[in-house]
């Protein structure tokens, strides 16, 4: 099942780089194909997965607005952290 927290793990380890995009598609593309959703944000979790799964489509793309917005729904908000390379 892939639940609110799931999904925001898997898009918060590809903006702090732990995993790339194409992983990132691959695991959205796995989770449609079981579509088995968290309740009450079903809805929210589907279209968010299957948004993520067409970014390697250059008409979709994945930007920072797009997963701003997916954490946004999901009752997140994104801050961004800037530290000084040691």
């Amino acid at each position: 099942m892939v639940t609110r927290k799931i999904l925001v793990n898997k898009m918060l380890g590809y903006l702090n780089h732990r995993i790339d995009l194409p992983e990132l598609i691959d695991w959205a593309e796995q989770a449609m194909m079981n579509a088995d959703f968290e309740e009450p944000y079903f809805d929210d979790i589907r279209d968010i997965v299957a948004k993520i799964g067409l970014a390697n489509v250059k008409a979709f793309g994945l930007t920072w607005q797009d997963c701003e917005d997916f954490l946004q729904r999901l009752g997140y908000r994104a801050r961004i952290e800037v530290v000084e390379l040691a």
